[in-house]
């Protein structure tokens, strides 16, 4: 139960909703119970051979007199009387109709408090839901990329879409459930047994053993429905790898494969659940069979005490028993189809706030403050840096002048991807530290940090939207003539204008309308439009055509005027005009200095040249 408080601590502020919905609630079972009480007075009274006591002259009852202790067992003796009193001075035409009437107005009634209570208890869901996903998203986005390093990608979705959908409607359902259905059931065991207690104590002997039977029927449910949802999960996650490759995926001729790998998911995924629905339906058939039989019963000892005449329940009261009797019923059995639900909820809520509780690794200090300017250099200072029992940076020790173009340089595997990732603390050292103008990264908040960083990396990084948002997302501020400004500098603003809408066509997902080159283009647009004093440039022309590669290598160089630049590249052209460059292997610098002064040395650099291979 301790999950399912802190799934309703999302509801908060619930007292907003739940007095509401208790007075809508209790106003309507009044009226809904209102509604078969009227039953005894009108069959007692339309339909009983008795003739009426009360003759054509008489007058109204007097309402301060005592109910007769023989009818404190109707809640409307007086409505009793009154239909009485209509009898006997306007006939049966006239009290029928009042009778009618009433039942209409009750029926009325009960409905209008139905529709507010629902409607009350909709906006609590939508509220749940809303503050739920919200904190799921909003902790997914806090996370350090380390995080997404470990985790499928269509597990994090699933958790954040299907699962908090179930969490929400289990844990307002069951909420509603908890209130309504309890209160409903009480009123209606309190008027059977004013009716006739015997009857009612005989009725109630069934109940434990309907309990016993559906506890039995969903005790798995809860682990069954843990399954369900990580392999729905799994199941996403394929679907999302699929869509993300499907050009590698027909060029391989895979696409059997893939298949063949969702549908044992899907087939895994459906037995699961068939298993559990067949449970949860279970449950339903088996309370109503124990109902009807619980009613047949009730009819056989309930007729045998009117036949008898030794008791003193008559023909009417036995007939409003057996109509509040089939009533008790809806509550009971929306009472065990909550707590046949409740376990699949709970179990979704279980992986929802597993991620609600996992932690960023990478968070400020309590007095981090603002990186205001940069102003000298960067300095790395025996940095060290190791996934796992894999060591990729080894006591490294490097300083980046400001206003110059620093190249990393190196093998597959030396480390240059890290010592980049490292600057904008997108992963942090286990030794060593970086400084920005003497003062520790660290020291700094980490939006602040990243506020004078632009970003350029080898994958086109677009997002499903305009030409014009693309670019503006590293300031959404900016206005069209800025946005215009950064795609010149880029070299995009010619093919910006030749596309359908210009700067409002949509790019497609991931940018697939676009080609390599201007998906580039715009990536470096974007980053122009920041305007940060430090570029970080990870292979930002590789896998391009030559002609594609000349237009962004121009907008590269237009980006890295009058800005530190650190950059990755696999190509000379890229890196030659270098300031300074950095050579890095297994782990640990191996040579620095300028492309003359490397190649002077005749060393690594110098074979890597030669042999043309700067791949990462």
């Amino acid at each position: 139960m301790k999950d399912y408080f802190r799934l309703l601590s999302f509801a908060k502020p619930i007292e907003k909703f739940a007095i509401p919905y208790v007075i809508a609630t209790l106003l309507y079972i009044l009226f809904n119970t209102l509604n078969l009480a009227l039953l005894a007075p009108l069959l007692d009274t339309l339909f009983s051979h008795k003739t009426a006591a009360i003759s054509v002259g008489a007058v109204a009852p007097d309402a301060s007199k005592p109910v007769e202790p023989a009818d404190w067992w109707d809640i409307m003796a007086k409505f009793r009387e009154t239909t009485n009193y209509l009898l006997g001075t306007y006939g049966k035409p006239t009290t029928l109709k009042f009778v009618c009437l009433t039942i209409v107005a009750s029926v009325f009634l009960s409905n209008i408090f139905r529709y507010f209570s629902g409607r009350i208890m909709e906006d609590l869901r939508v509220h749940t839901l809303l503050n739920l996903r919200k904190t799921v998203f909003n902790n997914v986005m806090n996370l350090h990329l380390g995080y997404f390093n470990s985790q499928r990608k269509g597990d994090i979705i699933s958790k954040v879409s299907s699962d908090v959908q179930v969490v929400q409607f289990t844990v307002t359902n069951t909420l509603q459930v908890i209130f309504k259905e309890p209160v409903t059931l009480i009123v209606y065991v309190v008027l059977l047994f004013s009716i006739s207690a015997k009857l009612t104590f005989f009725s109630l002997l069934i109940i434990p053993l309907s309990g016993l039977i559906i506890a039995k029927i969903v005790k798995r449910l809860r682990q069954q429905a843990t399954q369900a949802h990580e392999t729905f999960a799994n199941m996403l996650g394929y679907l999302d790898e699929a869509l993300s490759g499907i050009k590698i995926i027909k060029a391989f001729n895979a696409t059997e494969y893939v298949k063949d790998r969702f549908q044992k998911e899907n087939v895994t995924y459906s037995n699961i659940t068939r298993k559990m629905v067949r449970r949860q339906q279970l449950a339903s058939p088996v309370s109503e069979f124990l109902g009807v039989m619980m009613v047949a019963g009730i009819v056989y000892f309930g007729g045998l005490l009117v036949l008898s005449g030794e008791s003193s329940l008559t023909s009417a009261k036995f007939i409003t028993y057996i109509a509040i009797f089939s009533q008790v019923m809806r509550p009971a059995k929306a009472l065990s189809d909550a707590f046949s639900s409740i376990h699949t909820g709970l179990a979704a809520g279980k992986r929802v706030l597993d991620l609600i509780d996992v932690k960023p690794e990478i968070t400020d200090k309590p007095n981090a403050t603002e990186l205001k300017s940069f102003q000298t250099a960067i300095s790395f200072k025996n940095v060290t840096f190791a996934y796992g029992d894999r060591t990729i940076l080894n006591n490294v020790t490097v300083e980046i002048p400001k206003g110059k173009t620093v190249a990393l340089v190196g093998p597959s595997g030396g480390g240059k991807s890290t010592m980049m990732d490292l600057l904008p603390r997108f992963i942090e050292p286990q030794q060593g530290s970086i400084s920005i103008d003497g003062v520790d990264i660290q020291d700094f908040k980490v939006e602040s940090l990243r506020g004078h960083m632009g970003f350029v990396n080898q994958e086109s990084i677009l997002f499903n939207d305009t030409i014009y948002n693309n670019i503006a997302f590293a300031k959404p501020e900016a206005t069209f003539d800025e946005v215009v400004a950064a795609a010149r500098i880029a070299n995009a603003h010619d093919f910006i204008l030749n596309t359908e809408n210009g700067y409002d066509t949509p790019i497609g997902d991931r940018g697939i309308r676009l080609s390599g080159g201007q998906r580039q283009r715009l990536c470096i647009a974007r980053a122009v439009l920041g305007n940060p004093p430090l570029m970080l440039l990870d292979e930002a022309t590789s896998a391009l055509d030559t002609e594609s590669e000349k237009l962004v290598q121009d907008a590269l160089y237009k980006l890295m005027e009058n800005r530190t630049s650190l950059i990755i590249a696999h190509r000379l052209s890229t890196i030659q005009n270098a300031d300074f460059i950095i050579v890095l292997d297994k782990s640990v610098i191996v040579e620095q200095g300028s492309h003359a002064e490397l190649m002077e040395k005749n060393g690594l650099y110098r074979r890597l040249v030669d042999m043309q291979t700067f791949d990462e």
